[in-house]
């Protein structure tokens, strides 16, 4: 059986075509729209990320605050990073070698890259307090003393007042504070506790100068061996000969983050020393 179909009307086509007109109007690609409205220096902030990209340590990926060591090949490390491999390499008794493409590395292997120091220096990083951006080599001396933003302390912090606050409204906390009104004996509770922790300091000192003050004192020279020990995970310690001091003998045992369950996976490095009596 064949089927019919009504015939349009003339006034139903141009309904039909004032709706999709309308539709064509209300509908425009996003992808347009975000094209026009980019901003104009887009090309200037992914320049910025891709230098920062290039320039950055090749094992912790952050920009390097001082110095910036590379291997033979060309890769670059910061400071900090640099002296960890050494030191892990150290508590393994193993050869140090370049993250990224292996190669021997060491004190005098490794050279400084100062054309890569200056230019991180001049990238633009932004400030902790206030947010603005400024040159990595002038942020340090913003955050310290010019930001207004910054953490700052009431000067009358001895006497006991806890005001801390951005530094444009320290003056104005300070012409309403308090604690230069507060009574003698109020201060003196303070002044006890300030003057206890200077008085603990001063015990530091005079044990020191005690020391000194011996009338016999010995000095030695001593060279101190590294071992491993034979446990499942080897541990790095150092250990001196016997020497003599006082009439007595003496050994100097030294032990690398005994404090972690595995050296190895710990980026932490102290050394313990003991003074054994023989």
């Amino acid at each position: 059986m064949s089927e019919t179909q009504a015939p349009t009307t003339s006034t139903e086509t141009s309904s039909v075509v004032e709706n999709l007109d309308k539709h064509e109007d209300f509908v425009e690609p996003d992808a347009k729209k975000r094209k026009i409205s980019k901003p104009a220096d887009d090309k200037t902030h992914k320049l910025e990320d891709r230098l920062g990209g290039i320039l950055c340590c090749a094992v912790c990926l952050d920009l390097p605050r001082a110095a910036v060591y590379q291997c033979s090949n060309g890769h670059l490390m910061c400071a900090g990073c640099f002296t960890h491999i050494l030191a892990d390499a150290r508590l393994r008794d193993e050869t140090a070698t370049c993250p990224s493409c292996r190669v021997e590395i060491s004190k005098t292997s490794a050279t400084r890259n100062l054309a890569v120091e200056n230019a991180v220096s001049e990238l633009p990083s932004e400030c902790q307090f206030c947010n603005k951006k400024f040159p990595r080599n002038s942020l340090e001396r913003h955050e310290e003393s010019e930001c207004e933003e910054r953490i700052s302390r009431c000067k009358f912090d001895r006497i006991g007042c806890p005001w801390r606050g951005p530094a444009h409204e320290r003056s104005a906390h300070e012409n309403e504070c308090v604690h230069p009104h507060r009574s003698g004996a109020e201060i003196m509770e303070t002044l006890k506790a300030y003057d206890q922790k200077l008085l603990e300091e001063r015990k530091l000192y005079d044990s020191i100068f005690d020391l000194l003050g011996y009338e016999k004192i010995s000095f030695n020279d001593v060279q101190l061996k590294p071992y491993r020990t034979d446990g499942f995970v080897h541990r790095l310690f150092y250990e001196s000969s016997r020497f003599t001091a006082f009439s007595n003998q003496w050994v100097i045992k030294a032990g690398i983050t005994n404090n972690q369950k595995d050296p190895t996976q710990c980026s932490e490095r102290d050394i313990s020393y003991q003074v054994i009596g023989k």
